[in-house]
Formats: C-alpha cells, structure tokens, sequence
C-alpha cells in the first residue's frame, strides 16, 4: 500500500508537469507566431514612401558581373536604385578601412531611378545600363572634383566629362564614385595623395594595392562598383590589377581618347577598363573605344 501511494502521487506529479510544459509551449508558439506576424507586417514596403532604396532581399555584390546585373535586372530581382545603394552601403561600411574612395557622385541614386524608369517604358537595356563604376581621380567627371590627387587640384570641378566618361554615360553607365590615386599618377608602386592619404590592399591592409591606380583597383576589389576604371603610363593599371586579383587592359596608344584626362607623360599615358572579369574588361573597353 505504501508504494501503491507513493507511486500514485509521483503520477500525479507527472501529469500535472506534464500539462504546465504544454500550457508553456502553447504560450511560446502564441508569442512565436505574434512576433513573426509583426515582422511581417513591418516588413512590408512604405507604400507612401516615395522612394524604395531597399531590395527584397539583400543583394550580395561580391563578384557581380555585367551580365549577372543585367539578367537580375530582366527578372526583377532588384533594381538599378536598389544595386547603387547597395554598392553606396558597402562603401560606408567597408572604405574607412581601406582609403580608397576621394568623391562619392551624390546623385547617383538619382540617375539610377532615371535608368529604371527608361528600362520600364523601352524594355530595353543598354550595353552598360545601370552599371556603377569608379572612376580614377584624373579622368574629368561633370560636377565631380577632378583633383588628379594633388592639393594644387583640389578645388576643380569639371564642368564637362572627359570623352571616354561620355561614352560611358551614354551606354547607361553610373558613376557612384572617384577613387583615390598615387599623386598625379606618378607612382606605380603605391597609392598615396596629398588630398586623400594612403589606399590600402583590401585583401591585407598590411599590403599596398600598388599605383597609381590603386584607389580603382582596392575599390572593385571590395565590391564597391561593378566595373572600375584606370590610367596607366608606366605599370598604372597592370599593378593594381595584379594586386588586387582583376582584369585590367593597358590599351594601345591612340586606340582610345585622353581628352580631359590628367597627364603624367603624353608618350606612354593610355586609359583602361580594370575589371572582374574579361568579359566585363571587354565590354567597357568595347564602348570606351566606340
């Protein structure tokens, strides 16, 4: 009888523990199932807002292509808007970092949302549409300082892109930023200007990312456009191609304009597409050469 009793009060210990784990996970669940149905309602866009900067889903940038932008683009992954102010995140988050960027184009979203708009009326896509690209600090850019990395450069603002920036323009290209430079070009083995200091090798910031366009080639290198852009005269764009791991063409002498570019040595001066990848080298060069 003694046990008898005993186990009929541990069972019912047992059952009344038994409903208190049930009544608690009942109570979770509930406050689970609230907490994702307000999730869901904040996560919903601000049909107010005017603006919708923020993709569905974040876009990863690492590596993006031409093609990929442009297929994502076609199947409304994410938006030319949405892409720029991704790439204008990444360089918030990541450029203190590394020192690469002088200037960042503040209307950049601005052209964006201008190029998405003409991709809803024409479903058509230019060769270079909607792509944001840095630009060496010694290649012209309307209404963005052009100051070659020198202090004696620092308060030009062009009032007209270079030829080979309005050939790009034209092809749907965004300029999101200027990179910063070895001053007045001069250096292959760095990057390092009187007006923006010392560019880092993103990859090891123990490391240079060698000159003179280091600044472009640390910029892509971070994902912080999808295509750059370089001079070369001695080693200027092979160099940082090398070191931070891209594609970078020194073109022929004369197969592209130098017009409004900064000038280090007009014999040996040439300007190239630094890049991912072949394909995408190409495709700026393509449209650089016309």
């Amino acid at each position: 009888m003694v046990w008898n009793k005993e186990f009929n009060q541990n069972y019912a210990y047992l059952n009344m523990n038994i409903y208190l784990i049930n009544k608690m996970i009942k109570t979770r669940l509930l406050t689970i199932a609230a907490i994702m149905l307000v999730g869901c309602v904040y996560s919903q866009p601000n049909i107010n807002s005017k603006k919708n900067t923020k993709a569905t889903k974040p876009i990863n940038v690492t590596e993006l292509t031409i093609t990929q932008v442009h297929t994502s683009y076609k199947n409304g992954t994410f938006t030319s808007q949405q892409l720029v102010a991704a790439y204008l995140d990444r360089i918030h988050q990541f450029d203190k970092q590394i020192n690469a960027i002088s200037t960042i184009n503040p209307n950049a979203l601005d052209i964006a949302t201008a190029l998405d708009e003409e991709y809803k009326k024409t479903k058509v896509l230019r060769p270079l549409h909607g792509i944001p690209i840095i630009v060496k600090d010694n290649i012209n850019t309307k209404g963005l300082a052009t100051t070659a990395g020198a202090l004696a450069l620092k308060d030009f603002v062009p009032d007209a892109d270079a030829f080979v920036i309005d050939k790009l323009v034209k092809a749907g290209a965004i300029i999101i930023a200027k990179s910063n430079m070895a001053e007045w070009a001069f250096t292959p083995w760095h990057s390092f200007s009187s007006t923006n200091g010392a560019t880092l090798n993103p990859y090891n910031i123990e490391y240079v990312p060698a000159g003179s366009s280091g600044g472009t080639g640390a910029s892509i290198a971070a994902n912080f456009a999808t295509v750059g852009l370089g001079t070369d005269t001695g080693n200027s764009i092979r160099g940082p191609s090398s070191h931070n791991s891209l594609v970078g063409f020194r073109t022929t002498i004369g197969l592209i304009s130098r017009a409004d570019i900064v000038p280090l040595n007009f014999r040996n001066d040439v300007v190239g597409p630094m890049c991912r990848s072949v394909e995408d080298a190409t495709k700026v060069l393509e449209i650089m050469v016309g």
